[in-house]
């Protein structure tokens, strides 16, 4: 089976994580840092979730799953290590046409997340198919090893660059293309330490 690759803006969209304990703790931690209206569906929860209900940034619901918890939410983390909850959640995430994660269990997914490597806004996503995690956590090693952190600050200074060409009144895009593919080109020289 072959997935989609998309980035998904999730900023202020209601999402919801099912489990409370450490793998559910890292989904939150991502669904955050992507701007998501967040819910956490457990009884009990690290105390990285709980300190972030007491301070409002995410919103916990002291229970157990039941049907009909996952109405309205855009997307859905399953995360409670329980077969059963996670076949219900699945078979109501299909009715209600609701994009569901089930963690380790890919054929009840609708979706899968790849390992992320990140440098600043450079976002480099490795994805196995679901068939082996493990091997899209070395590969996103060896790659963190080869992309350090510069490659991050030069793509800000990149951008900041291209928008001052968008705003310039050049007379053809021809032109304005030339003239962000010399700067792309230069950078990407100083960033690799290339010598012309």
């Amino acid at each position: 089976m072959h997935y989609y690759p998309i980035a998904l803006d999730l900023r202020g969209r209601p999402c919801l994580v099912v489990g409370g304990g450490e793998i559910a703790t890292r989904k939150v931690e991502g669904l955050l840092s992507a701007g998501a209206n967040l819910t956490v569906i457990s009884p009990e929860v690290t105390e990285t979730i709980g300190d972030q209900a007491r301070r409002r940034i995410l919103r916990h619901l002291k229970k157990r799953y039941q049907e009909g918890d996952l109405k309205g939410y855009f997307l859905v983390f399953a995360a409670t290590g329980s077969p059963e909850v996670d076949v219900l959640m699945a078979s109501e995430a299909n009715t209600e046409g609701v994009l569901l994660n089930v963690v380790d269990r890919a054929v009840l997914s609708s979706f899968i997340t790849p390992a992320v490597v990140h440098r600043g806004d450079l976002s480099i996503a490795i994805s196995t198919a679901g068939k082996c995690p493990g091997f899209a956590m070395r590969v996103k090693q060896k790659i963190e090893a080869l992309i350090d952190p510069e490659y991050g600050a030069t793509l800000t200074a990149i951008a900041a660059q291209r928008q001052v060409l968008m705003r310039d009144r050049l007379k053809d895009d021809d032109e304005r293309r030339q003239r962000f593919e010399e700067i792309l080109e230069l950078a990407w020289n100083e960033l690799n330490h290339e010598v012309n």
